[in-house]
């Protein structure tokens, strides 16, 4: 019988947990995360969890990554999220050139926010770029340093193809003085990720503030830059929705231990409340096993080999896209259950459905195929 993965506290340190929840409602009013999350954050660096030990980051491994940010998220889902994505910007380190590299990640406070979308062009110039555009849902952009964008890349006002002939996209590393930020975040959920849009106008950008990411470009020669992208941001990413669901789901339990105590609730439907929480339980832990499992064997010849078989970036995009919508799925599942007290915005539990129900609109998690 295989074992239950640990829950997320095994993860993080209960008292950093109670500070993070205790200012989660008040980082929802401000839009951004609070200042005592913050301090959490730079303190454990965080931010630099995926920045080489080069430029004085953390280096951890994919393991170890995917089980703290779901701790995080268990936390909170705004926190977790900023956390996830700013630390995952942090990766671009080991593509970025050395010179670079020390300059931007020496930063006891740095931190990378930007966009994968392209926003923007990037005209090439006799010495370096100049960098025009708008690009939005930049999660942490309010905390950031520096911001990433990626940008079509032109040359005398004609798209520059790439060698497969399709228009040639560069991500930039831009200092945050030199970005506008735009207020743009107005959904449900992740409120306290400041998630707004950015814009550049006319910007000169020294060529070694471009990089690109391939394996071929890799300047930091160490297993966790060599790990695809793709598969990366599909784990980090579903962390965040499993870690969210099982917040929901504990916060559930005290729903429902109150519950039983209504007069009008007969023995039958308190009997079907705690059948609904143990079997929400029980299938995360199904889901959790085979994704950590994926995570790890991947992790262990991406380590060993400096690649991955195919058969494993499959496991690991398949268990990941399974855990993110089954995560929903099974909160949708236990939400009517729960009463008026999960509909109130001001409300743990009601906080945790509406990150998980914006989160979860992420491109990248929709589909569990």
């Amino acid at each position: 019988m295989k074992n239950n993965p640990p829950h997320p506290s095994t993860f993080i340190n209960a008292e950093d947990v109670r500070i993070i929840r205790n200012t989660a409602a008040e980082a929802e009013e401000l839009g951004l995360l609070h200042p005592a999350q913050l301090a959490i954050i730079y303190q454990q660096q965080w931010f630099k969890l995926l920045v080489p030990n080069a430029y004085t980051g953390r280096q951890i491994s994919l393991s170890e990554l995917v089980r703290l940010q779901e701790a995080i998220s268990w936390t909170d889902g705004s926190m977790g999220w900023v956390v996830t994505l700013c630390s995952g910007a942090g990766w671009f380190g080991g593509f970025i050139g050395a010179d670079v590299g020390k300059q931007i990640f020496s930063n006891p406070y740095v931190c990378l926010a930007g966009s994968g979308a392209v926003g923007g062009t990037a005209e090439i110039t006799e010495n370096g770029y100049i960098v025009n555009g708008s690009w939005k849902y930049a999660s942490g952009a309010h905390h950031a340093t520096h911001i990433t964008a990626n940008c079509r890349i032109i040359q005398n006002g004609e798209t520059v193809l790439g060698v497969d002939g399709e228009p040639l996209v560069l991500p930039f590393v831009l200092d945050k003085l030199d970005v506008a930020i735009l207020p743009a975040w107005k959904y449900i959920g992740m409120v306290a990720t400041g998630s707004d849009a950015f814009e550049v106008k006319d910007l000169h950008v020294p060529p070694n503030r471009q990089f690109k990411i391939d394996p071929s470009a890799v300047v930091i020669d160490a297993p966790l830059y060599h790990y695809p992208f793709l598969q990366l941001a599909e784990a980090t990413l579903a962390v965040n929705l499993s870690g969210i669901a099982l917040h929901f789901i504990d916060c559930c339990a005290d729903v429902f231990k109150d519950r039983m105590n209504h007069p009008r609730l007969t023995a039958e439907q308190k009997a079907i409340l705690m059948d609904e929480l143990a079997l929400a339980n029980k299938e995360m832990d199904q889901l959790r096993q085979p994704f950590f499992a994926a995570v790890d064997a991947s992790w262990q010849s991406i380590a060993k080999n400096n690649s991955v078989p195919d058969a494993q970036l499959r496991e690991v995009s398949a268990t990941s896209r399974k855990l993110a919508t089954s995560a929903r799925q099974i909160v949708d599942r236990l939400y009517p259950l729960c009463g008026l007290i999960a509909a109130a915005p001001d409300t743990e539990i009601n906080r945790a459905w509406r990150d998980l129900h914006t989160a979860s609109q992420h491109a990248l998690l929709t589909f569990a195929t």
